[in-house]
């Protein structure tokens, strides 16, 4: 059976549409499946914050991150004190994927906050999504 001329398809056999189809449907389920992976990784949450002001008025941050880094191409890559205005005070490059290592605590020491400021939120980029997954907000008032 053969297509009408015209149609963009002319003289081309019907057995070999039908051998199109599985490779298109391959594809497609390729794309899916590695668009879901990298779904699946999400974002990098901040689920612990420690905060303590230092005799010289600066702070020193520990937070933990979890994130489920891939490797190099997807990693949580850093994480960064906000004030309430959106400055940021304050950040951690994270210089390497944490594969084995979730959830992971790192430090920051030295970060001034003026003393007029009552709390900062601490938030987590990866290198795919950035920023987005869960913050922590820091009551500094209650730690002075």
């Amino acid at each position: 059976m053969r297509a009408e001329a015209g149609s963009g398809f002319a003289f081309m056999p019907v057995a070999r549409e039908f051998a199109l189809r599985p490779l298109f449907a391959v594809s497609v389920l390729a794309l899916l499946l590695a668009m879901s992976a990298m779904a699946l990784a999400g974002e990098a949450d901040v689920v612990g914050v420690e905060a303590r002001q230092a005799d010289s008025g600066t702070w020193r941050f520990d937070v933990t991150v979890a994130h489920a880094d891939e490797g190099w191409d997807h990693y949580a890559d850093l994480w960064e004190v906000v004030g309430p205005d959106g400055a940021v005070l304050g950040s951690r490059v994270l210089a390497h994927p944490h594969v084995d290592e979730q959830p992971f605590t790192r430090s920051l020491s030295g970060v001034s906050i003026d003393g007029t400021i009552g709390s900062v939120t601490v938030r987590a980029r990866d290198s795919v999504h950035g920023f987005g997954g869960a913050e922590m907000n820091v009551d500094l008032d209650a730690l002075r």
